[in-house]
């Protein structure tokens, strides 16, 4: 046993006892508490989705807003499953969102540097999503009218309307300094979002996306149906905001 020092025993044996009077220590801090009947928090207390108003424009201008519903509405044409984009509220969706967080980037990092990504990486720029609509309406409108008769978007045909989307797609218009491709998908994408998000938000105006492709919204408890594959779901959509009532207005 050396000397001059605890032995590994006793060593041990401190440590055990220190270790246990930590325990003992902490445990008279610790105060329990029984909840019973009901949650000791609130839900979405801290930011609660916000029923968005149906009417007027929030960032659109009138014009902006009669192109945005001309394009909504190519994007997702009318058929018979469903409505088109505009009558879906997709442009209100979008409208709603460039007017919030979404438009001017607040919850995002926009200190820079920024630099050219990869395709895989998405927008990495420093216009936030409602700088891009503003200035990208005003290139493609300034585009058509210089070769389209100083005719705009919404005094085209369907198929000229379609065709210049196509051309945006593939990068074959000369927006200036704009991405036309990058544009596009923005648009596009916001779309889709509106077709398809809770009507809270103003897009997917009475569930129509979600009665077409049988998906039960927000409903509590669909467990039963979920090993039912290939067949119909027997009941209706729910929206965020018919289960809350008070988050309607």
């Amino acid at each position: 046993m050396p000397t001059g020092g605890f032995s590994s025993v006793s060593r041990r044996h401190f440590l055990s006892s220190a270790a246990a009077v930590t325990l003992v220590t902490v445990a008279t801090h610790v105060r329990a508490q029984t909840i019973s009947g009901t949650l000791p928090w609130s839900p979405f207390a801290g930011e609660p989705p916000m029923q968005v108003g149906p009417r007027g424009w929030y960032f659109f201008t009138p014009t902006e807003a009669t192109t945005v519903e001309a394009i909504v509405d190519r994007l997702i044409p009318a058929d018979a499953l469903s409505v088109g984009g505009k009558d879906a509220g997709c442009a209100v969706f979008i409208d709603r969102q460039l007017a919030g967080s979404y438009g001017d980037s607040r919850r995002l990092y926009m200190k820079g540097p920024f630099l050219p990504g990869l395709p895989t990486q998405g927008y990495q720029g420093e216009a936030t999503p409602a700088m891009r609509y503003r200035a990208g309406l005003a290139a493609i409108d300034a585009f058509l009218r210089k070769t389209m008769n100083n005719r705009g978007f919404v005094q085209l045909s369907a198929d000229e309307q379609d065709q210049f989307l196509k051309n945006m797609e593939a990068g074959k218009v000369d927006l200036g300094k704009i991405n036309p491709a990058g544009l596009f998908n923005l648009i596009l994408g916001n779309t889709m979002e509106g077709f398809f998000a809770d009507p809270v938000y103003g897009g997917n105006r009475d569930m129509v996306s979600w009665k077409m492709i049988g998906f039960p919204g927000a409903r509590y408890d669909y467990r039963d149906h979920i090993g039912k594959h290939n067949q119909r779901y027997p009941l209706g959509p729910v929206s965020i905001a018919a289960g809350r009532p008070d988050w309607s207005r």
